[in-house]
């Protein structure tokens, strides 16, 4: 046999191991999730003026750190959205808070990749009014769920600037490890490039996660001041 067809039968063979599943891989549609007087719906153009609002409240876009869109900007930001979908690599969602019925914010998977049944949420803010309550836990818990227990995803991945400190806490806050950092890894909306903080959280690590979630819900709900169905109360 030639040095060529040697090199052959070792590529066939390489991508038949690649191919070789031993079930289903996983396979994200659009769907709604709801608990706790918050439900995810699947991103539409039609959120536009509704994800400006729940921007604007607090003017989310000047954090320079922050892939939050801009008024002028979120037409791009929901297409790219739209067009991950289509290509099966994201899951957008618009965040609605029931009791008032208004948008307050966005998340999705994104980098999905089914091979090995992985997804990542990201592309996360919620309006300034509804951070530091019970919006993002719920909003986790729903994600994460839906991830280990409906998907049967492997790992779900979370990442986010070096320099956006706060998230890098609400992250570690759920009960997602700390992988590393991949440094100059991404651009960000001005055209610098910043180191990516990554995280994640294993399929067998998930039902501690999922009760600590859930003790998270339980104490906002008995001391911290915040409905889980209503607005957040003035301080």
């Amino acid at each position: 046999m030639t040095s060529a067809a040697v090199a052959g039968n070792l590529a066939v063979n390489r991508f038949r191991f690649l191919d070789t599943r031993p079930g289903p891989m996983i396979h994200p549609v659009p769907v709604v999730l709801e608990s706790n007087g918050i439900r995810l719906e699947p991103l539409t153009e039609g959120h536009h003026d509704e994800l400006i609002a729940a921007a604007t409240d607090g003017r989310l876009w000047e954090l320079w750190f922050t892939a939050v869109p801009t008024p002028e900007t979120a037409r791009d930001f929901i297409r790219y959205a739209l067009k991950g979908l289509e290509a099966g690599n994201m899951l957008p969602w618009v965040v609605r808070e029931l009791s008032g019925g208004r948008i307050i914010g966005t998340t999705r998977y994104h980098d999905i990749v089914a091979t090995i049944d992985r997804v990542e949420i990201g592309y996360t803010f919620y309006a300034k009014s509804w951070q530091r309550t019970h919006v993002n836990t719920t909003c986790k818990l729903l994600l994460l769920t839906h991830a280990f227990e409906q998907l049967h995803c492997k790992v779900v991945g979370l990442r986010t600037d070096n320099f956006n400190f706060a998230s890098q806490r609400a992250i570690e806050a759920l009960g997602a490890k700390r992988d590393g950092v991949l440094r100059h890894h991404q651009a960000r909306k001005d055209g610098t490039v910043r180191d990516s903080v990554m995280y994640s959280i294993l399929e067998h690590e998930w039902p501690d996660v999922k009760r600590h979630l859930g003790a998270r819900l339980t104490r906002h709900q008995n001391g911290s001041g915040t409905s889980l169905s209503g607005p957040p109360k003035k301080q």
